[in-house]
């Protein structure tokens, strides 16, 4: 539920493009108000030696959609309204998987009921989980992202000036705010002696800011990054809406971090199109580490492995019925390796993702509703 319900960072979800490059000397956002324009120089950056080619400006006339600036996604038209433009800034497109697991913590609870009060709770937590903190993610990464942004691309709104620098740091206090807000009054509509899902919101926002902000900008690094993203989109939310409508229990905590291993696997499907614009930034991406053939081994194994491991785990529970509807959403997904993925990886990816994650999801609702009984 943190902003990397929360967000961290649903940056896989984002649009990547080719050169993800990656400033990693960045100050911390100023907190002075003064009225500025926000100005950017790709000298100030450490990729001088990157030679990326960007266009000056965003597809507005020729093919933008005014569907994906919504969305947050590639391919966005230029927009001058501020309001579309701070919507752009938090990503929608990213927002979905945050309020899965929500649905699926939930579901593990055993307690939720089609009661107008449980269905008015989860829609406030899946507001505070998905508009508010992570779109605090988002914006804060758009943020940190800002001078390598204006090298790869400079018509996104923080780079060409759509937004100025004042506007975008306030944007970030008061998503985050309303988030841990929230979270506070639902910690009180729970009933909750101690603020669980404050203290999730408060934690997801912190790993969301050390994901992007230097020193430790955790992004850089493909193991830690890429599985402090997983936990954010799996384990996060399940634990925020387990704890709504029940309790979090050491076991639950231990399973959703196994899952999170194959959000990893998810994580690293969106590197193999930055690997040359990563090489040359000296980003530790797993692809770089490990070469492409040896990168997207690790991928499928990590998403393969981890829901087998679960599958066996909920059969020596006693829940062999649950254990094989597990298996079933497995198998299309190892099918959808070798037709798409493993072939090429860089190609394929989007087809893959679009088409072998749906059975994921899915099976983590029928973990959720394995570990409810």
């Amino acid at each position: 539920m943190a902003s990397v319900l929360l967000g961290a960072t649903s940056i896989a979800l984002s649009n990547r493009t080719p050169y993800r490059l990656r400033s990693t000397a960045f100050r911390s956002p100023p907190l002075s108000l003064t009225r500025r324009r926000l100005t950017v120089r790709a000298a100030e950056t450490d990729t001088n030696e990157v030679k990326a080619t960007a266009p000056d400006k965003a597809p507005a006339s020729n093919g933008g959609s005014s569907f994906n600036q919504l969305l947050g996604i590639k391919g966005a038209s230029q927009e001058s309204d501020k309001w579309k433009i701070r919507v752009q800034l938090t990503k929608p497109v990213t927002w979905p998987p945050l309020v899965w697991g929500i649905v699926c913590g939930a579901a593990a609870s055993g307690n939720f009921h089609w009661t107008v009060e449980d269905v008015a709770k989860s829609i406030v937590c899946m507001l505070m989980s998905g508009p508010c903190l992570t779109g605090y993610t988002q914006t804060l990464n758009d943020w940190y992202d800002r001078e390598i942004d204006a090298i790869n691309e400079p018509y996104r709104p923080i780079p060409s000036g759509a937004i100025s620098e004042n506007e975008v740091i306030t944007q970030i206090w008061l998503l985050l705010l309303g988030g841990l807000g929230l979270a506070g009054l639902l910690d009180v509509w729970a009933g909750h002696k101690v603020p669980v899902i404050f203290y999730l919101a408060l934690g997801g926002s912190l790993l969301s800011y050390i994901y992007s902000a230097p020193p430790l900008k955790l992004k850089q690094n493909g193991w830690i990054g890429n599985f402090a993203l997983g936990a954010s989109y799996i384990s996060l939310p399940w634990w925020a809406g387990q704890a709504l409508f029940g309790t979090l229990t050491p076991d639950i905590i231990v399973l959703t971090l196994l899952y999170s291993i194959a959000g990893l696997g998810i994580a690293i499907v969106n590197d193999f199109k930055s690997i040359e614009g990563d090489k040359a930034l000296g980003l530790q991406s797993l692809p770089v580490a490990f070469g492409i053939d040896t990168a997207k081994w690790i991928c499928v194994g990590a998403i393969d492995v981890t829901q087998l491991s679960i599958a066996g785990y909920l059969l020596g529970a006693g829940k062999p019925l649950y254990a094989l509807a597990l298996l079933g959403l497995i198998i299309p997904q190892v099918v959808l390796q070798f037709q798409y993925f493993l072939k090429d990886p860089v190609k394929y990816d989007v087809k893959y993702q679009a088409s072998a994650q749906p059975f994921l999801i899915l099976g983590l609702l029928v973990t959720a509703l394995a570990t409810s009984r």
